[in-house]
């Protein structure tokens, strides 16, 4: 379904970055979990609105995007993780680096396309609770365009570095859920290594077509 896979790029894209080392904020400098959401997703919103090269599927572009507006705001090695499951925790420190880096082209690859249709959408908050001790909570949104509009929350846990994102739940799948369960069946086959081929050789063949 298209428009799924329209508003899936928009939560996709303010998540596929690379884990990222950002120097500790004090908390007067901390963005609520809410308004960072909002920030994030209208900036990237607003540059694909006026980027013609992002329309016009310039994956260069897109990635260059997703690092700078995003990059700061993502815990993707706990993202890659939990994903992985539980043999995240038997996976040597080179292959949970290959993981990272090949799960990051992958979600950026599998969703430029739909990102570069991009055109009216807009993103509103929906109410937000949590108590000022929370380190973890859910942001709740939805992605208002033509047609209805698009439910997408993102979790985020609170760190030395400020609120980072961790999971995105679009029409009701959670991201890492969703992957967990064929990354762990083909473990099961193949082993890591097994896993770090395959996601590689999808990337491969989706740049190849690409070019």
């Amino acid at each position: 379904m298209f428009a799924q896979s329209l508003y899936r790029s928009l939560a996709v894209t303010t998540v596929a970055v690379a884990a990222y080392v950002v120097p500790a904020v004090s908390q007067a400098q901390v963005v609520a979990p809410d308004a960072l959401i909002k920030q994030i997703s209208t900036e990237v919103i607003d540059t694909v609105k006026s980027d013609k090269a992002i329309q016009g599927g310039d994956i260069g572009k897109i990635i260059s995007l997703v690092d700078t507006k995003v990059m700061p705001h993502v815990n993707f090695q706990r993202m890659t993780s939990l994903s992985v499951g539980r043999h995240w925790r038997t996976a040597t420190p080179e292959q949970q680096k290959r993981l990272q880096e090949e799960f990051k082209v992958l979600l950026v690859r599998t969703y430029a396309g739909a990102l570069t249709q991009v055109k009216d959408q807009t993103v509103q908050l929906k109410p937000y609770r949590a108590a000022a001790e929370d380190t973890e909570v859910v942001v709740r949104t939805e992605v208002k365009g033509k047609g209805e509009p698009i439910q997408l929350d993102y979790r985020l846990e609170k760190t030395d570095g400020g609120w980072k994102i961790y999971d995105v739940n679009v029409l009701g799948v959670w991201l890492v859920e969703q992957y967990r369960g064929s990354f762990n069946q083909e473990i099961g086959a193949t082993g890591i290594d097994g896993l770090i081929k395959k996601l590689a050789d999808r990337n491969k063949a989706a740049s190849a077509a690409k070019g």
